[in-house]
């Protein structure tokens, strides 16, 4: 396969292992503080230019003898190298510190936040993060990649928010990133490459019309504990409101948000008693009913976010684990991380 990519394209495939090994080589950290050995520069396509216009000048100075065409010249030239070196010490200097990211679903964009700190007394101008192409050995964002911009004021910070995508579930580590600069005259790029250590959990993405909760499983409980159920007034059963039911019993919290879509008793549900005692929910994924496991692990993460917008108790099965029944925050997130990693 892989001469087979070599005949095909060389110079695509060659760039792409050189980038692949210079990434290797790069240490992980979340944070890091650039200097001399981790900027780099060379000319931009203005610069080359720049370049060879100077080239001309010189030579035609030098054939006709013109004072104010050396005067042009060196001009041009002295410019050209304070904007070099004040375009190194843009990046030269600058702290760079990665904000953890939160947990997210496959498929959905990914952002994470970047702080720049400035120790020195000036302003450093126009520089972009953005994700590293890993066909780019100099650095670039790939085709349609675009940068982030910022500004980092005089002895302050500035945040940058960075996205990806992630299509597939499970722990993954952040792409690779890469910083430039252009500033001030846009003929010399400098940049870095930057390999953070963090790890972004990705959630399967939930199924877009999920098919209603499972019902509830007998429960094997003794009267003590039925007893001790009803006294403490604990409940996990949840149903729709039916005319008659105690007041008492109504989920006001849920029915504020669902009231808004309309009907008298529309969106209203009442703790179950009876069903509390006697079911629990359990997310089974053979009751998952989908032809693959990503559709099945999709639809058992549709129905975890649904029993917790309902405030229910729930289990969830899985090939290689259990977790028993339990509600919340931290029970939400204990199974869409086992989700994931299933």
């Amino acid at each position: 396969m892989a001469a087979f990519a070599f005949l095909s394209k060389p110079a695509s495939f060659v760039r792409t292992r050189f980038g692949h090994w210079f990434e290797a080589r790069l240490p992980l950290s979340d944070s890091v503080t650039l200097t001399q050995r981790t900027v780099y520069i060379l000319p931009t396509r203005p610069g080359l230019m720049l370049f060879l216009t100077l080239l001309v000048l010189l030579v035609a100075s030098i054939n006709y003898q013109l004072n104010l065409g050396y005067l042009l010249t060196f001009l041009l030239a002295g410019t050209a190298l304070v904007g070099m070196h004040v375009c190194h010490g843009t990046l030269r200097g600058l702290a760079m510190n990665l904000i953890a990211p939160h947990a997210h679903y496959a498929g959905a964009s990914t952002a994470f936040d970047i702080k720049l700190t400035n120790a020195r007394r000036s302003v450093r101008h126009g520089i972009g993060l953005g994700l590293l192409d890993p066909q780019a050995v100099d650095g670039q964002a790939g085709a349609g990649r675009r940068l982030a911009w910022t500004d980092v004021p005089a002895q302050g910070s500035s945040l940058v928010q960075v996205a990806f995508t992630p299509q597939r579930r499970g722990l993954h580590r952040l792409p690779t990133l890469t910083a430039e600069t252009r500033f001030p005259l846009g003929t010399f790029r400098v940049w870095t490459v930057w390999r953070p250590a963090a790890q972004v959990m990705v959630y399967p993405a939930p199924e877009a019309s999920a098919p209603p909760l499972p019902p509830g499983e007998p429960r094997a409980q003794g009267a003590g504990d039925a007893a001790r159920a009803q006294s403490s007034g604990e409940f996990d059963g949840v149903r729709g409101y039916r005319r008659g039911d105690p007041l008492k019993h109504v989920l006001w919290k849920k029915a504020a948000k669902a009231g808004e879509q309309g009907g008298e008793s529309a969106g209203l549900v009442v703790r179950d008693t009876q069903q509390a005692q006697r079911h629990e929910l359990w997310l089974d994924i053979r009751q998952a009913g989908a032809p693959d496991l990503e559709r099945q692990l999709s639809r058992l993460c549709a129905w975890v976010l649904q029993a917790d917008r309902l405030g229910l108790r729930y289990g969830l099965r899985l090939p290689a684990r259990d977790i028993a029944p339990a509600s919340g925050e931290a029970h939400k997130r204990h199974c869409l991380e086992a989700l994931a990693t299933c």
